[in-house]
């Protein structure tokens, strides 16, 4: 009997740590996704100021099947522009420009996830130059953006100054990550950037 009753507790302990790794496993899967992440400029572009009204909600992207939510994003502990905090939304560099402002707005999405599950990014070196993009803001008004072209850069290469501080027009410019995994780094060792200009 007390055989029993020991080999019952012991099962018992073995299937709530089964369930717990389990249901840790499956968080991180869900919630952790590669790094996106890309340095910012020293002197990083001040918001253009804006109305909340003019912030955006959403983005999408038809040819890509993408209707995403926008989160606003700053700088990490590392000094880059940190990610969204998971791999179904896309991330707006809120230390930058407005959407549909002149200057560079910036976002990031990721790749994959921790299972390899696609992220919201995974097809993004399928746009190719003069495909539409659509920010909706939080105030209903819906901007069209118009691709320019894509570059693909060293994830430590990336050029900044280019993709952060360009005023001369409404610019979106999106970034993904893509290339080989460097285990070390727990990145990507490559950046996707799609340069978009908003329509006239």
């Amino acid at each position: 009997m007390q055989q029993s009753r020991t080999t019952t507790v012991v099962i018992g302990i073995i299937t709530i740590a089964a369930i717990v790794t389990f249901g840790a496993t499956l968080a991180r899967a869900l919630w952790y996704s590669p790094d996106t992440e890309v340095d910012i400029p020293s002197t990083g572009q001040a918001i253009t100021p804006a109305s909340p009204e003019a912030y955006p909600a959403r983005l999408e992207i038809p040819s890509l099947d993408i209707d995403a939510a926008v989160q606003y994003v700053g700088i990490n502990a590392k000094g880059n522009m940190a990610n969204p905090s998971n791999f179904t939304d896309v991330g707006w560099y809120k230390g930058g420009t407005v959407p549909g402002s002149v200057g560079s707005a910036v976002m990031a999405g990721h790749l994959d996830n921790a299972l390899a599950l696609d992220g919201v990014f995974k097809r993004l070196k399928e746009l190719k130059a003069g495909d539409s993009m659509y920010v909706t803001t939080v105030g209903g008004e819906k901007l069209r953006f118009v691709v320019q072209e894509a570059s693909v850069y060293n994830y430590l290469q990336a050029p900044v100054e280019r993709i952060f501080k360009r005023a001369d027009r409404a610019r979106l410019n999106l970034i993904t990550c893509e290339g080989e995994w460097i285990k070390s780094d727990k990145t990507y060792d490559e950046r996707r950037v799609v340069y978009a200009v908003l329509a006239s």
